[in-house]
């Protein structure tokens, strides 16, 4: 029974909400989880109490999970809930009024610009893959988009007269970001060699073609590239990655000046408290002004 509500929610997420494969996949893997354990318990989606749901928090948190994870599973729970109220399956939310656990959000990791300097000066050559990387690593830190979005990107995404790429994002949703012109130039380079990427010389529709399943450079692959050329530009691959890209764009953006609302709409949040997390630049830039022109510092 409650496999059947399950695939109903994952469809409606699908179908009504434009969620991704991989979203959908996040959300199975929680919801599975928490039907086993309430399974256990002799209950099911429509027999499951909020004393239920309290109890898996608390087995979630005695067995060490962060409590990160454990708030992500807890709106996975509450929107299934929501889904089963709206449609008449069940006729209470038991979820309603769980509060979510306590966790101290985490700051972002991001680069300094001179490391960023340092990438891209590793990334210069002549040879194809150096010109893809080059290519990749600027769209990365000029636009901020997510990995997924621009392994992605169709062909032609950029072209010599193009100052904006239109991204289509979470939730398919479109918006439109900013490049600048060293990155078209990088593309552009990129461009006169992206024939050899294709499969057997054949045409592909991505801008970034790959012999793999997809048909396009996966976001496994272009995080190992990166990983190989922070090593070559002398900075600790643990640092490196395509999502610590995207941050360094957000938080050097903050700190020459941007503002929040406008860094919401290149970075694709619905929510504007998700880019909140980048005002820590502005906290430091405060903190670095005071400590060199203050009397009593």
């Amino acid at each position: 029974m409650s496999a059947h509500y399950l695939e109903g929610f994952l469809e409606m997420l699908l179908t009504e909400r434009g969620a991704a494969k991989n979203t959908l996949e996040g959300y199975r893997r929680d919801l599975v989880d928490f039907e086993s354990f309430i399974a256990r318990r002799g209950r099911n989606f429509k027999t499951t109490g909020a004393t239920d749901i309290q109890a898996y928090l608390k087995f979630l948190d005695d067995t060490g999970l962060k409590a990160t994870t454990q708030a992500r599973r807890l709106s996975a729970i509450r929107q299934l809930f929501s889904y089963l109220l709206g449609e008449d399956i069940r006729h209470d939310d038991p979820a309603l009024n769980i509060d979510s656990p306590r966790a101290g959000r985490r700051l972002p990791k991001y680069l300094t610009e001179a490391e960023v300097d340092n990438l891209l000066a590793a990334a210069e050559g002549d040879a194809p893959d150096k010109k893809r990387l080059f290519s990749l690593l600027h769209l990365l830190y000029a636009t901020g988009l997510r990995v997924s979005e621009l392994v992605s990107l169709p062909y032609p995404a950029l072209r010599d007269q193009d100052r904006f790429l239109i991204v289509r994002g979470k939730g398919n949703k479109e918006r439109l970001v900013p490049v600048n012109q060293a990155s078209r130039d990088a593309v552009a380079e990129y461009l006169r060699v992206r024939e050899s990427f294709c499969p057997d010389g054949s045409h592909s529709k991505w801008l970034y073609p790959s012999r793999g399943g997809q048909g396009f450079l996966t976001r496994q692959r272009l995080g190992q590239l990166l990983k190989e050329l922070a090593i070559e530009a002398g900075i600790d691959p643990a640092k490196v990655s395509p999502h610590v890209m995207r941050h360094a764009f957000a938080s050097h953006l903050l700190a020459h000046g941007a503002d929040l609302r406008s860094l919401q709409k290149m970075l694709g949040h619905s929510d504007i408290s998700t880019t909140q997390i980048y005002t820590h630049v502005l906290q430091e830039r405060l903190k670095e002004i005071v400590t060199a022109h203050h009397p009593l510092a």
